[in-house]
Order: structure tokens, then sequence, then C-alpha cells
């Protein structure tokens, strides 16, 4: 991260005084007016904003908590050391962490060089970001999604070790910038940011640790990247192979964890993708209908009306 940023967010704050001065543990008013440690967005954001930034707390231990907001920790320097829902996370310089509303959180003490920033986001921010994800189509985003806005099936956080992926860091550093600067439309530059941001760690879910590496997870991963990957020609039965099962296990599981079958599943990534190309190309649809996997155009023409409601060609002028 760039020196002067750094510089900025290493300033010793009056909470941290406070604590060097001699008090023991946080002052829990900063935070919330409730008996129980729940962090309140009111208190950490101000009126009308939907996303702010504040430099993590430093020298205390910060006890067991949960947010009525999402949060993202992004570790600029150093290290912090978080027990979330019981599983130990070390966040190291570079990486990302994800909590969505439902996460326990506790942050052991970090020294003066531990410099990390806290995003506290108010889930409306990331109506934008989620409209940008779903353009492509891409089945792996809408599963992250989940995991970071309402289903905790498969973990309340999302940590991405990502110190060394050049365009995550760049917009990371392009999101601090911003919020620590007076920059006009701010709001809509970090939705932007936000959405080309998770964009990006989609291609990088080999470097997610979400605290429930549990067999139907690691599954429905392999399941939704060979999808996203070879949707114009994919097969359940390839799949089946490539991962070593039976195809009728495979296809209940399927069904089972995410509620849809296989064919179901390719439909839909083969359909939004043919949506995406008819938004953002001039491709004629016949084209557009081979490029995603459909050789019958009578009958691309039929399922697509009855996912959208209009003919290609209605979609496309709309």
């Amino acid at each position: 991260m760039d020196q002067e940023l750094i510089n900025r967010l290493s300033v010793i704050t009056d909470e941290e005084q406070e604590i060097l001065s001699g008090r023991g543990e946080i002052d829990r008013t900063r935070y919330t007016e409730h008996s129980q440690l729940i962090i309140d967005s009111k208190k950490m954001l101000d009126q009308g904003k939907l996303i702010q930034i504040r430099p993590h707390t430093r020298f205390v231990h910060f006890p067991r908590h949960r947010h009525n907001y999402v949060e993202v920790i992004y570790m600029c320097q150093g290290q912090t050391s978080h027990i979330i829902d019981g599983n130990q996370v070390v966040l190291k310089t570079g990486e990302i962490l994800f909590l969505n509303q439902n996460a326990v959180q506790e942050i052991l003490p970090a020294s003066r060089s531990d410099i990390a920033v806290n995003f506290i986001i108010l889930p409306e921010f990331f109506d934008t970001t989620f409209r940008m994800m779903g353009e492509e189509g891409n089945i792996l985003r809408n599963f992250l999604v989940d995991c970071l806005r309402r289903d905790s099936r498969y973990g309340r956080y999302l940590h991405f070790q990502v110190a060394d992926i050049l365009p995550v860091q760049n917009l990371m550093e392009n999101m601090v910038w911003t919020l620590l600067n007076s920059q006009p439309s701010k709001r809509s530059i970090n939705q932007f940011t936000m959405g080309l941001l998770l964009l990006q760690l989609t291609h990088y879910t080999d470097r997610l640790n979400t605290g429930t590496q549990s067999f139907d997870q690691q599954l429905i991963f392999q399941v939704l990247r060979y999808i996203d990957e070879h949707y114009r020609c994919g097969e359940l039965r390839e799949l089946a192979q490539l991962l070593g099962y039976d195809v009728p296990w495979l296809s209940r599981m399927i069904k089972g964890l995410l509620g849809r079958t296989y064919k179901e599943l390719l439909q839909a990534k083969r359909l939004n993708q043919a949506a995406f190309l008819l938004q953002t190309t001039r491709l004629p649809v016949t084209d557009i209908c081979a490029a995603v996997g459909y050789d019958n155009t009578s009958y691309f023409h039929r399922i697509f009306r009855a996912c959208y409601g209009m003919s290609p060609k209605e979609y496309r002028q709309s």
C-alpha cells in the first residue's frame, strides 16, 4: 500500500490514546448503547452514509461481538488475529476478511505497526455491486453473495488470502483512498469498485477460507466452478468422472445442496451469459445462441422467453 496512506492510517486515535494511557478495555459506549456487544452502524457511520472506514483499534483485546452491518477488514500492514465462530483467523498483509451480520468475532491485541482498515457497510450498499456480479451470470458469484449477505450454512465469513494478486490490491487501495479523501461521487465510485473487487475474487476461490471446509462446501465449489468454466459443453457425466463420483449420486447431491438440478444450473448460466452478450455486444442472436452452447435456435428462443418474458431481440432493445 502507498506509504502516504499507511502514514495516515497509523496515526494514534483518541481511543487508542486512552488505551495507552491506562484504559484496560474498550469503551463500549463508542460502539453500542445496548447491553449486548453488538456493534451498531449508527455509532460507526455518519448519517446518510452507506459505507465508511476507520482504522482498526490497536493495543487492546476486543471481546466477543457481532455487527448489525457487513464488515470488511483489509490488512494494510502487519497482521491481526481474530477468533470467528470459534475459528482462529490470522489476517496478514494484503488479505481481506468479509464478515456477515451473523458472525461472532473476537480480536486479539494488535501492535503499533499492525495497520488494518475496517469497512463499515450497510447491506443496501451492495445493491449496485450485486447487479454488476449478476450480469455475467456467474453462479459461483451468487453463492459468494449468499454467504456474504444472508446464508450462513457454509460459513459466516470469507477470508481471502490474495496478497499477491495485484488487481485486488489496487482495488482495495483505491477504495481506501477514495473514502479517506473528499472525492466527488465517491459512493458510486466505491460501489462499482466493490463490484470489480468481488468479480476479481471469484477467480480466487482456491484462496478462500470460510471456516467450514466441509465436504458439502468443497463439492459445491467444484460443481459451480466446473459450470462456470464449461457451461458451453459441460456434461454431468464428465463432471462425475473428473470428481470420481457416480453420476446418479452426484445428481442427487447437486439437487439437495443447491436446490436445482445440474441441467437447471447449466441452463441458468447459459441464459445469463446470453443476456450479458445481448447487452454488451452486437453479435447476432444466432451467434450468441451457439456461443452459449445451443445448436437449436428455436429451442434457445423458447427457453429465453420463458426465463425473461421476452425474445432475445426484445431483450436487447429494452
